[in-house]
């Protein structure tokens, strides 16, 4: 399936990424890789107060407190946009502000951080090439009710859960593991395992359902939203090597991109990974004309998506 822009014809002939970065300035470059405790901590002190003070809403019953289920499952899935930065170690210029940001995140999500690093940068290494791209180990959805059963995070939750136990048993012998990673991709989910069983442990002794409702359900509900937002991302793309071609740009609105820690301008971040999240404005401004899929919102695209499928 090919899913294009009117543009995409017209910027097929521009530079490849490499040529593109290779073009920046050296003052261009050291502005754009500039990063900031400044901007990761207002980013962050915006999300995770909003988080605390619906958790608290939630925590407390207030009127209609089920109405605040949504955004409290946003904010937590969009956690995931967090954890993409900070294994980039890009978000602080603090490498512990970067190590605890990807701890707690990952943690939330059940997506192990170490793990994640592993697999992130071979996707990095290998976008859209089909043998080593471990991003397209599970295939992108090719019909409808797949799209459903993709877009429902059925399959992320119990293939999150799976890897857990496969990493904890130390059985991941996946080729972007190096083998000096596998003690630590197998220490790490013992250890998330075992937090999980004593938070589950906690609740149950003290009969308390609140990590349900401030954490599980909304998580469940905010992780389609996040499917749709990740499809968009290389699905319908080229396998070529070319970044600004086989990676996705999408406008939104102010609000989505804040949620997303800038992640709509994706084909600028993986044309140049080390930008952190607070630059890629900028560098979304400089390469724009170079980028060959840009979509207008995400709901635009995934309609599109739909419509191809049919």
């Amino acid at each position: 399936m090919r899913i294009t822009t009117p543009s995409d014809e017209a910027k097929h002939g521009s530079m490849d990424h490499h040529a593109v970065i290779a073009s920046l300035t050296p003052e261009q470059r050291n502005r754009l890789t500039e990063k900031s405790d400044a901007a990761g901590l207002a980013q962050l002190a915006v999300h995770c107060g909003l988080l605390i003070l619906i958790g608290t809403a939630i925590s407390l019953g207030v009127p209609f407190w089920w109405l605040l289920l949504l955004p409290q499952g946003l904010l937590i899935a969009f956690l995931f946009t967090l954890l993409h930065e900070a294994v980039h170690l890009t978000p602080f210029r603090s490498g512990w502000l970067n190590a605890l940001a990807a701890r707690v995140s990952g943690f939330l999500l059940l997506l192990p951080p170490d793990w994640f690093r592993y697999f992130h940068f071979a996707h990095h290494r290998y976008t859209q090439d089909s043998e080593n791209d471990p991003e397209l180990a599970t295939r992108k959805p090719d019909t409808v009710l797949r799209y459903i059963a993709h877009v429902s995070g059925i399959p992320f939750w119990w293939g999150a859960v799976k890897g857990l136990f496969v990493n904890a048993a130390g059985r991941n012998r996946a080729a972007y593991i190096p083998p000096k990673g596998h003690a630590k991709v197998a220490q790490e989910a013992r250890v998330m395992l075992c937090l999980y069983t004593l938070f589950a442990g906690v609740s149950v002794y003290f009969q308390s359902t609140l990590l349900l409702w401030i954490w599980v359900v909304p998580a469940l509900i905010g992780q389609p939203f996040l499917r749709v937002f990740l499809l968009a991302e290389h699905a319908g793309c080229p396998f070529l090597a070319d970044m600004l071609q086989n990676t996705r740009t999408t406008r939104t609105i102010w609000l989505v991109r804040r949620l997303a820690w800038n992640m709509p301008y994706h084909a600028e971040h993986h044309s140049y990974p080390g930008v952190p999240f607070h630059r890629l404005p900028e560098l979304h401004a400089v390469i724009e004309r170079h980028v060959a899929h840009v979509e207008n919102g995400y709901m635009r695209f995934n309609a599109k998506y739909v419509q191809a499928l049919r």
